[in-house]
């Protein structure tokens, strides 16, 4: 593969990739009982759920920052290469690429403490897929271009910032209501890594100049260190075929992987019956890695001219001239690159939701408090405003949304948002939830306005689920 067809293949792979894990149209939805997901202390509806087993929660995010799968291959005339050409010099390392998908295995909650109990357990486990990436737009452009065409021009090495992992999460959860106005509630987690890769913070420059012994000088300062787990069992002789992978990283999703801890917590606070206020910390954690361990390092400084050789002297009577092996020894022993096996810890990325409701229009009748509402969730309409960041090795990923809620029905509860963030600034969403004979359906997606031609979207999410639920008693 040439460097310009790893870099477009780079760019196909960002094109299919996303922005963070933002469920803004989950959050506050509380007739959806996955909404304690996101908010541990959400207001509660019913007085026991179970999801539907593997179907109860899916949700998958798609997207990137700066580009898109139509940009790459739409057929308007432009030639491919000037694309891809247009791409690396216009995405930005600060540009993200991330992919997040999750699976619920097993979703369970119910009340506990009786008819007049205040306190609710939830249960389960799931599993998720999280990639997150910078544009590497240094490394990008030299591997396109070459340094004959830069010369003086310093590459920088922390421009390679990416993180990815699979893993299953164990949890389970205690909720309070304090009173008509106030609930709180934290889950406890136990994460299990199936595989892990991460390399951040990583430095260093490449440099190429006019040299004094030969035509250029080569001058690198480098300290990049790869992390992974998970990874290196995998290429030993005995796995061959998808299955051997398979049984290899099975055992991992049930407490045999490389194990860690997290907590989430969430409150709700209802002053009045107009106005509500939220917020949540989720994921609040680490990973510590002890198996199948292996690190990567490249650490060294050094300055190269390269070396002249007659042509006479290329060859001798034993072979290539010893002049070579003197110039990768060289190398060798300005860069060590060594392989380590000691452990390492991961943090997760920590999420922050934060939301102000006012609701009001007309009270939902009885019946529908019969298995909705409580408290002062009985007005049918809500509009409000909600912040969410989610911490990245370089800086936060920061969207705000505006959202408006309405009770068409007993049966039927719809939300509608407009998040603004750096992806996009006409991303609208819209959420259903149904209920009937007890089950609860939900639908969310987002960007609708890109549905239409979802080759041009920067990014797009679903999420979708279905529950057997209790309701509430009179």
């Amino acid at each position: 593969m040439t460097n310009k067809q790893a870099i477009a293949f780079l760019l196909f792979i960002s094109g299919i990739c996303t922005y963070a894990q933002n469920k803004q149209l989950l959050y506050n939805f509380t007739e959806i009982p996955q909404s304690l997901m996101v908010n541990p202390g959400a207001t509660i509806q019913n007085r026991g759920y179970f999801g539907i087993p593997v179907l109860s929660g899916i949700y998958v995010n798609a997207g990137s920052s700066n580009m898109s799968v139509y940009d790459l291959f739409a057929d308007n005339g432009v030639d491919f290469n000037t694309k891809v050409n247009n791409m690396v010099y216009s995405l930005k390392a600060g540009d993200v690429q991330r992919v997040n998908q999750q699976l619920e295995v097993l979703n369970i909650g119910f009340k506990i403490g009786g008819h007049f109990g205040k306190s609710y357990i939830t249960f389960g486990a799931y599993q998720e897929i999280d990639f997150f990436n910078y544009w590497p737009k240094d490394l990008a452009i030299l591997a396109y271009e070459g340094n004959a065409p830069n010369i003086g021009r310093a590459f920088n090495l922390s421009h390679l910032n990416v993180k990815g992992e699979l893993l299953t999460v164990y949890h389970a959860g205690y909720h309070k209501m304090v009173s008509d106005r106030f609930s709180y509630g934290v889950r406890g987690k136990i994460y299990s890594s199936i595989i892990d890769f991460t390399s951040t913070k990583n430095s260093g420059t490449f440099i190429t100049t006019e040299g004094e012994n030969n035509f250029y000088r080569h001058a690198l300062v480098s300290n990049v260190e790869v992390k992974t787990s998970g990874y290196a069992s995998l290429r030993e002789d005995d796995v061959n075929g998808g299955r051997d992978v398979v049984n290899k990283m099975m055992p991992r999703a049930f407490l045999a992987g490389n194990l860690g801890l997290g907590i989430d917590f969430g409150i709700t606070y209802s002053p009045n019956e107009t106005w509500t206020y939220t917020a949540s910390i989720q994921d609040l954690g680490f990973i510590y890695h002890n198996k199948d361990v292996e690190r990567y390092t490249l650490k060294g400084q050094d300055a190269i001219e390269g070396i002249e050789l007659p042509f006479d002297d290329i060859f001798n009577d034993t072979g290539l001239s010893n002049n070579w092996q003197e110039l990768v020894d060289e190398i060798e022993e300005a860069f060590p690159r060594d392989t380590i096996r000691d452990p390492y810890t991961t943090m997760r990325p920590v999420k922050l939701n934060a939301a102000a409701i006012y609701n009001f229009g007309g009270y939902a009748g009885k019946n529908a408090c019969d298995c909705t509402a409580s408290g002062f969730d009985g007005l049918i309409n809500s509009v409000g405003l909600q912040l969410f960041a989610e911490k990245r090795p370089k800086y936060p990923e920061v969207a705000l949304t505006a959202f408006y809620y309405r009770r068409l029905a007993q049966a039927l509860r719809i939300k509608a948002t407009y998040t603004v963030d750096k992806f996009s600034k006409k991303n609208i969403g819209l959420g259903l939830s149904t209920h009937f004979a007890n089950f609860n359906f939900y639908l969310l997606a987002d960007n609708l306005l890109e549905y239409y031609n979802l080759a041009k979207a920067n990014n797009a999410s679903i999420q979708l689920g279905f529950n057997y639920m209790f309701p509430m008693r009179n």
